[in-house]
């Protein structure tokens, strides 16, 4: 219903009016009335406003639409909720200027706080450590490393990456099948080149990675993802290769079931199918030992892809592929005659770092921060947000903060409102994820055991055409800040999550669908 009117309440005896006028919803109306007034600073920081059933009364509202209005602006950042004193204006620095802004917070120009996921503390690189090696690896290097670039990489760093490899990770390889890269996005582009479509993906991923297959002509369809990683029941003899996370599947964390691991390489042996192992964290595991890669079940048909993005900066552009045989020499013409994408100086100096012990030694302080980073969230959200859930703790250098139905958005709008980048669980969602199979035929597998995996699978058949249930979230990247700043963007984070309460008080609207599909 929408019309034109005019009405007025005073807040708590403020003999301020809070005007409402125009022609539209009337919640929208009164959200927008709300929102002017604490950019005026009208109501100043720590006002506390009427009980919505009393404010509903003044105005000749439905208790619902205020109940609703209030929870959009908690969730956005504008009002604060606590159980026991209200729901107040939320506390700011300082009032802000009437002054034109975009609606929207997510058109802050630069956050102030940084919890997306992805990256280190750029500040903790290891540069003394580094120095020495450069200078010891240059030193040391032949002519050669001079001159036109092997397209292979450099031979000192694949003998010292096969030796580390097969220490920390399990994986079974010879230098000569180790192919140096740029990155793991560089690898994923020459693999697609050689290997071809189409590939399964999990429904849950990286859309970089999607979006960098299908431009190379290679189409990806999602597979269903739950608490034991990803649905490989659903793969089929049409599917060229699949890309997974085993180790500690992204983003919504856990590492691939035993049972499972041993279908997906009995898939591949029966199919003739290519596994793809993104190794992007495997090193960071905190409450057990890792979990060693699936490539070293089968080598001739797992391919183990990582970098040193992670571990130490993705300002280094090195990474790697431990290949089946057959690929070798397929994927090193792929990169050309030369290499040209990779330093051989930062190749061999990343050797000696390695062959010097001074890499474990990065790793393990990294993996020592980083506990103590996630204890810290898990902390500060157990004080400040029990009705919250943290998952994916286990393993990595993020989290994801599970949220009410209907509540993602908003708490991403909320966190951009308090200067915070954060990303909802729904940007990794696999835009075919609708048609992925959300979990019923998982105990096939279960049940089959290693022995049997592949007859599993095979009886399984193709995915069913049946949705994957999104589940509201925030991916919590804690690497990222400065040890100084982490506290402040904790703090920023708590005060953007929804509060805890019966639906219709506190859970934002939920978003609209998005558009059919051509």
């Amino acid at each position: 219903m929408t019309d034109s009117w005019v009405n007025s309440a005073e807040i708590l005896g403020s003999d301020l009016p809070l005007e409402l006028s125009g022609t539209g919803n009337r919640r929208a109306l009164l959200m927008d009335a709300l929102r002017e007034a604490v950019r005026s600073g009208r109501l100043a920081p720590g006002t506390r406003l009427p009980p919505y059933r009393s404010l509903a009364a003044d105005l000749g509202l439905a208790r619902n639409t205020v109940a609703d209005a209030y929870a959009e602006l908690v969730a956005e950042g504008w009002l604060a909720a606590r159980q026991g004193s209200g729901t107040r204006v939320a506390e700011r620095a300082a009032p802000v200027t009437p002054v034109h802004r975009p609606r929207t917070p997510e058109r802050v120009a630069r956050p102030v706080h940084d919890l997306v996921q992805g990256q280190p503390d750029p500040s903790v690189f290891p540069r003394t450590a580094w120095l020495a090696s450069a200078r010891r690896a240059l030193a040391a290097a032949p002519d050669d490393a001079f001159g036109p670039g092997d397209p292979h990489g450099r031979p000192e760093l694949r003998r010292a990456l096969a030796g580390y490899l097969a220490r920390v990770r399990g994986v079974r390889a010879s230098p000569e099948r180790i192919v140096l890269c740029s990155g793991a996005a560089h690898g994923l582009r020459l693999l697609a080149e050689v290997v071809g479509g189409p590939w399964a993906a999990e429904a849950y991923g990286l859309p970089f990675h999607r979006e960098l297959l299908a431009s190379h002509g290679v189409g990806t369809r999602p597979l269903g993802v739950d608490a034991d990683g990803a649905r490989v029941d659903g793969l089929t003899r049409h599917d060229r290769a699949v890309l997974l996370t085993p180790a500690h599947q992204f983003p919504t964390g856990g590492p691939l079931h035993p049972a499972r691991r041993a279908a997906v390489v009995d898939w591949a042996r029966a199919a003739g199918g290519l596994v793809v192992e993104d190794d992007y964290d495997g090193e960071f595991r905190y409450d057990r030992q890792p979990v060693g890669a699936v490539q070293g079940l089968d080598p001739e048909h797992v391919v183990l892809v990582g970098s040193v993005s992670k571990s130490l900066s993705p300002a280094l552009r090195i990474g790697w592929m431990v290949l089946p045989q057959r690929l070798v020499a397929p994927v090193v013409a792929a990169k050309g005659e030369r290499e040209q994408f990779s330093s051989a100086t930062e190749q061999l100096t990343l050797a000696d770092f390695i062959e010097s012990g001074a890499y474990d030694r990065q790793v393990r302080r990294m993996r020592q921060r980083h506990r103590r980073r996630r204890d810290q969230l898990v902390d500060a959200l157990h004080a400040r947000a029990p009705h919250v859930r943290v998952t994916g703790i286990a393993a990595g250098l993020h989290a994801v903060v599970e949220l009410p139905p209907g509540t993602e958005r908003s708490a991403v709008r909320a966190a951009a409102w308090q200067g915070l980048a954060v990303e909802g669980l729904g940007d990794y969602l696999h835009p075919g994820a609708e048609h992925a199979t959300p979990g019923p035929r998982a105990s096939r597998t279960h049940r089959a055991g290693a022995a049997g995996n592949a007859d599993a699978v095979r009886a399984a058949g193709p995915a069913d055409a049946s949705p994957v249930p999104h589940r509201d979230g925030l991916v919590v990247g804690y690497a990222t800040p400065a040890e100084s700043a982490y506290p402040e963007a904790l703090d920023a984070l708590c005060r953007s999550l929804p509060p805890a309460g019966p639906p219709s008080a506190t859970a934002a609207p939920a978003p609209p669908p998005p558009p059919a599909a051509p």
